[in-house]
């Protein structure tokens, strides 16, 4: 298989003991897993060390963070995986299934928030049908070609030539750089949602609220398309 996993992490080593677990049992294995540190001060990098994955240290930021891992990658696909996001078995049956269709530059599975306790349903919801009014609304010209807008939590992948040729991630977006992406991408293809399950941690939820959550999402996603870009990161802190 030619996928590269791309890990980009910051102080995950909570989060990040369950993913190696589940990384393992990925069947088929990706050509490789590699991580890609923004500076973490916890035992992030000595855990992704100990699991056999490849650890490239890098400038903080998490579009800074995937350019980085995109550029060194040795695969011809990619899927860039958050560490609190639990990968279904079969993602990279999935990940070369999609790609095989040329028509299709970006992609990215559909999203289920949950916890110990419990899943966050109304906001999982929320997520997948913002993938459709956030481009019906912002950008028609292209949800009419078939783009819908991804974020981080979907696992986006792609193919290594055209993210490049599109010019990566813009290192100068701190939040939503996933979003800017599929604009970019858009030029070599449709940007799809697929219908297959992810799960990633309600961490901020649980922490926010459902309420004030949405709102952010909601505020934050606002933002970005009206241009306010260097103040996101104010509006969208790390929960860890």
């Amino acid at each position: 298989m030619s996928l590269t996993l791309v890990i980009p992490v910051l102080d995950e080593a909570k989060a990040l003991p369950a993913l190696v677990e589940q990384v393992a049992a990925l069947d088929p294995q990706p050509l490789e897993i590699l991580l890609i540190d923004g500076g973490s001060a916890d035992e992030t990098v000595r855990i992704a060390q100990a699991a056999g994955w490849r650890v490239l240290d890098c400038e903080r930021g998490r579009a800074k963070q995937i350019n980085a891992g995109v550029a060194a990658a040795s695969g011809d696909k990619v899927c860039v995986l958050h560490a609190d996001t639990e990968p279904p078995r079969d993602l990279v049956a999935v990940v070369e299934d999609t790609l095989s269709d040329d028509r299709i530059s970006l992609a990215g599975f559909t999203t289920v928030l949950r916890g110990r306790d419990k899943t966050r349903w109304g906001t999982s919801f929320h997520n997948w049908i913002k993938t459709w009014y956030a481009p019906l609304f912002l950008r028609p010209h292209l949800f009419f070609r078939g783009v819908r807008l991804l974020f981080g939590d979907h696992a986006m992948f792609f193919r290594k030539a055209q993210f490049l040729a599109a010019g990566g991630c813009d290192p100068g977006t701190p939040v939503m750089e996933e979003a800017d992406l599929c604009i970019r991408m858009a030029e070599y293809g449709r940007v799809k949602l697929v219908p297959r399950v992810i799960y990633t941690s309600d961490r901020r939820v649980a922490e926010w609220g459902a309420l004030k959550a949405n709102w952010i999402y909601f505020k934050v996603g606002m933002m970005w398309a009206f241009g306010a870009r260097e103040r996101l990161a104010n509006h969208y802190p790390d929960i860890r």
